[in-house]
């Protein structure tokens, strides 16, 4: 078992934010690039951008989408954007140095939006902000699953892998596999229909106290390796919260086995980003405490090879 280090609460300067709140809640995706780690919350419409050689000091918010999500918590819920997934993409047509793609989860019709934030050489926004409908691309997966859950997604050598989350009542994980040479256009604007995933594996995490565990982001490694998160939750479909009854870091090796370490306390992590360190990788974690007032935390721990 790892126990992971708080590093920092995900605090904001009030006057930032649309509704004064000192703090990201909801956190969900994180991705590092070189000293920014950006995060995406699943009741906002805003980015967080944090300096990780800051760690005290308030993160910034990117708009992701205009205007404003209500401010009752049913009521938000409902309205969300739901946005579960941050990738950092390679140079695609129109954008040259990349660009951050973030995912709607599918869950329900008006979570099927992602934005694609470009990128300049040094990492980081242009400020342009490109959305795209997801319904074609999700709406085979539906036929899939069910309870269509899209919490991660990363690339991987030639691959545009996501994620798709289980509960109590579909328990298996999946892995959805993409050439990235087909997606990266449709991705783009330049292609009307998307191609059609050329791998799907259903994923096994396990179960604590007899619930199972179940993926929430994940983030490449090298040799095409990759590491995740995963969670517990004590709810029977994608739309309801529950308890978290445990939480989990692994790492799927190339050919494909599956190596678990769970995390002491049970946070919640539904966000993982990854640095080579010290004969292993230095895990980077976010949480999502489930109550708007409290701030996520960003964790860290080490995975020994």
């Amino acid at each position: 078992m790892l126990t992971p280090q708080l590093l920092r609460q995900l605090t904001l300067n009030p006057a930032d934010h649309p509704r004064g709140v000192a703090h990201l809640s909801a956190a969900s995706g994180l991705v590092r690039v070189g000293d920014r780690l950006y995060v995406v919350a699943d009741d906002e419409v805003h980015l967080g951008v944090f300096d990780s050689s800051a760690i005290h000091a308030p993160g910034a918010l990117l708009r992701l989408l205009d205007g404003d999500l209500p401010h009752d918590k049913g009521a938000r819920k409902k309205a969300k954007p739901d946005f579960e997934t941050l990738a950092q993409l390679l140079p695609l047509p129109g954008h040259a140095h990349g660009a951050l793609l973030a995912l709607g989860s599918g869950s329900k019709p008006q979570r099927e939006t992602a934005v694609l934030l470009p990128l300049d050489a040094q990492g980081t926004p242009l400020g342009q902000v490109d959305t795209v409908d997801l319904a074609p691309l999700y709406a085979p997966l539906r036929e899939r699953f069910a309870d269509l859950n899209i919490e991660g997604a990363f690339l991987l050598g030639n691959e545009l892998l996501l994620l798709q989350r289980g509960n109590k009542g579909n328990t298996l994980s999946a892995c959805i596999r993409y050439e990235w040479n087909h997606i990266a256009p449709w991705l783009a604007g330049l292609q009307p229909q998307p191609p059609s995933p050329h791998e799907v594996q259903t994923m096994d995490l396990g179960e604590v106290d007899g619930v199972p565990l179940s993926l929430t982001d994940g983030t490449p490694l090298h040799g095409g390796a990759w590491a995740f998160c995963a969670v517990a939750e004590s709810t029977d479909d994608s739309y309801h919260d529950g308890a978290c009854v445990g939480s989990a870091i692994g790492i799927v090796t190339p050919d494909g086995q599956v190596k678990l370490q769970l995390l002491a306390g049970a946070p919640k992590v539904e966000g993982i980003a990854a640095q080579a360190a010290d004969g292993g990788w230095q895990i980077t974690l976010v949480t999502d405490p489930d109550e708007p007032r409290t701030p996520a935390q960003m964790l860290q721990t080490h995975w020994v090879l």
